[in-house]
């Protein structure tokens, strides 16, 4: 016989081999949109995808020559700056004294077509150059205070107002990440097509003692334990279940990278689709602390900007119609060193770039205040200054898109008392 006890320790396993983190129980009436009817109809939906590891701004957005400081970031980075003399080597012109790398070559359609804005100098002012804190700083909202429990994604959910849905905040990764721990729900599934239950007697890969079908012991022995919400979580899972998810098509040019980024957003835009009530999604890149053979046109920085741009870039596509609703923001817990080393790399730095994407954004624009990369305008003599704090560009983007009053603002990031940086128009 089940044991209170060991049903749900059964079910929490089940619940692991779906590939779900948070809290899923509460998973329910709203997945029927994924059968039909959205009855959350269309919501504003911002993507933020966390660059792990520190993207090196200078590489991805380098100022050209001129007073601007190319000349000064080629002296410094003699076997990694791009060279400015034409040829597939060559950032690529963006018309407002930078560049963008080749790699990112998939985005520049979108910052022709002013859809694409990026923001220099921008990070914490805390300055740890610890990934982790680093990190945890910037995903709580809180820098240099690590006794924030709640991570500001799941604040900003908390602030908007409507009506609660399952799928409200949802992460396309392996665990919950900081950004969305809190009070609201929130749920973290790296695979959808892995979120269900095993059904009709089927076991569920790595279940264990739960492998005759989570549905079945829950008939068997949960006798009301769960009630309806275990009934809902059920439902919910079924709906979004791998046939559901095998059958979606993207629409027609959107060509995902078959890469774990590829994949999240791929998801993501299924998600935008199905009309479950999503307003806040979290992916992530890793690969971008490149102290060894970070490379100029081609090497490990390249790799990974060519995954993140094709991303983006298939995300938009696949969007189609619902692109008004989205915008989509990258983050990194800070820049590198202007300055290569000596294993063909950069090392931990300060300041760095991001990318806001969407058809109200500023966009075919550099804001911010780029600091300058002469002696005496290097942070510690080393680094790209930080002159734009990463909270004025979070509380702008999330507080204008999701409607976040600015007086709420001190809610959203505790103890900051900035202003917001205006990205968006309207």
């Amino acid at each position: 016989m089940w044991t209170r006890r060991a049903f749900l320790k059964a079910g929490g396993l089940v619940f692991v081999a779906a590939g779900v983190g948070g809290s899923p129980a509460f998973v329910g009436r709203t997945a029927r949109a994924a059968s039909g009817a959205a009855p959350f109809g269309r919501r504003k939906v911002l993507v933020t995808v966390f660059l792990r590891g520190a993207m090196d701004g200078l590489a991805a957005v380098p100022p050209l020559a001129g007073e601007l400081g190319g000349a000064r970031l080629t002296a410094l980075r003699p076997r990694l700056a791009l060279s400015a003399r034409g040829g597939d080597g060559a950032p690529l012109d963006l018309g407002v004294g930078f560049g963008l790398h080749p790699a990112f070559a998939p985005l520049l359609p979108l910052w022709r077509d002013r859809r694409l804005a990026v923001v220099h100098g921008v990070g914490s002012p805390d300055p740890t150059r610890s990934h982790f804190d680093a990190q945890d700083f910037m995903e709580s909202g809180t820098p240099g205070d690590k006794g924030t429990a709640s991570g500001w994604l799941n604040r900003a959910v908390g602030l908007g107002g409507h009506e609660a849905s399952p799928f409200t905040a949802v992460a396309l990764t392996d665990a919950l990440p900081r950004s969305l721990y809190g009070d609201e729900p929130a749920l973290a599934v790296s695979d959808l097509s892995r979120f269900r239950v095993g059904a009709g007697g089927a076991p569920v890969p790595g279940a264990g003692a739960a492998g005759a079908g989570f549905e079945a012991l829950y008939a068997e022995a949960a006798g009301g334990l769960l009630g309806e919400r275990g009934g809902e979580t059920f439902e919910a899972m079924e709906l979004l279940s791998s046939a559901r998810l095998s059958s979606y098509r993207p629409a027609r040019g959107a060509d995902y990278p078959r890469s774990p980024l590829g994949d999240a957003l791929r998801q993501v835009a299924f998600l935008v689709k199905a009309g479950v009530g999503l307003e806040v999604a979290f992916a992530e890149s890793g690969g971008w602390d490149t102290h060894v053979r970070q490379g100029a046109a081609e090497g490990t920085f390249a790799q990974r900007a060519d995954d993140l741009a094709r991303s983006l870039a298939a995300l938009w596509t696949d969007l189609g119609a619902q692109r008004d609703d989205v915008v989509v923001m990258t983050m990194t817990e800070f820049g590198r060193t202007a300055a290569e080393n000596g294993s063909g790399g950069t090392d931990h730095g300060h300041g760095s770039c991001l990318f806001v994407l969407g058809d109200g954004v500023d966009g075919g624009k550099v804001h911010g205040r780029f600091p300058g990369l002469a002696p005496g305008e290097l942070y510690e003599g080393r680094d790209l200054e930080v002159t734009t704090d990463f909270r004025a560009v979070f509380a702008g983007v999330a507080g204008q898109h999701l409607g976040l009053e600015a007086d709420m603002d001190g809610v959203l990031f505790p103890g900051w008392t900035g202003e917001r940086l205006r990205l968006l128009h309207g």
